[in-house]
């Protein structure tokens, strides 16, 4: 398939279709590089365990191999990369362990949220979670993950955000990423359940019952857990066939 201009488009979730917005220099390089790659990382365009070759990802993101050498070496601070001594650098691949201790302690803080929502949301706050929750449903309609996820990821922020508490939603914001990137390849099993569960959230936040709403977010984050968990047995079943 050709664009308009005639060149050949990327296949979807190729490297070059994701990095076909190029980096920009009004930014300092070295972040806009960092967050153009931990994007990449976190979308599974760059998936779990894929070597990653610095002269390719100079080239997709327009810049040197500097930038791209010292966002590397930062991304294996975070954990997002493993560097292997004369192999090179690698997208980590997580540990069932490690998604499981994220993914509690996002429950943990995400049911403390639900309940201060709760406590907290206005008319207007109740409006734009119903808004969002129509955003879910028709990315489910759609199918499509990208959409499901983002949809997931904005609801959820909001939630944070209705509850007041600016540390928590600064805590809830910092794993937002890894949430991210562990929610994507379950997107489409835990989608229907997920929104079902998000419409529950919204009502027991609209009605004030800041219980309910602590209730339905831990039976929400224990469920994506399992699924993960689940996903993960089967993706091992799989590979052992």
């Amino acid at each position: 398939m050709t664009s308009p201009s005639g060149r050949r488009r990327a296949p979807r979730g190729s490297l070059s279709a994701a990095a076909a917005r190029r980096v920009e220099r009004p930014a300092p390089l070295r972040e806009a590089v960092y967050d153009a790659l931990l994007e990449l990382i976190v979308n599974r365009t760059l998936a779990p365990g894929r070597h990653l070759v610095e002269a390719e990802l100079a080239e997709h993101l327009g810049v040197s191999r500097q930038p791209v050498r010292e966002a590397l070496q930062r991304l294996q601070t975070d954990g997002w990369v493993d560097l292997r001594p004369a192999q090179g650098a690698f997208v980590h691949t997580p540990t069932e362990e490690e998604a499981d201790q994220l993914l509690a302690v996002r429950g943990v803080l995400e049911t403390y949220s639900a309940k201060l929502a709760a406590e907290h949301a206005t008319a207007t706050d109740v409006k734009l979670l119903r808004k969002l929750q129509e955003a879910g449903e028709k990315a489910l309609a759609s199918a499509n993950v990208d959409r499901l996820v983002k949809a997931n990821a904005d609801l959820h922020a909001a939630v944070a955000t209705i509850g007041r508490n600016k540390v928590l939603s600064e805590m809830i914001g910092l794993v937002d990423r890894r949430v991210r990137w562990y929610y994507t390849p379950i997107a489409r099993p835990r989608s229907r359940d997920s929104w079902n569960e998000h419409a529950e959230l919204v009502t027991a936040i609209a009605d004030g019952d800041a219980e309910r709403a602590g209730e339905v977010m831990h039976h929400h984050a224990e469920q994506t857990r399992r699924t993960y968990h689940d996903h993960k047995t089967a993706e091992g079943t799989a590979d052992s066939d």
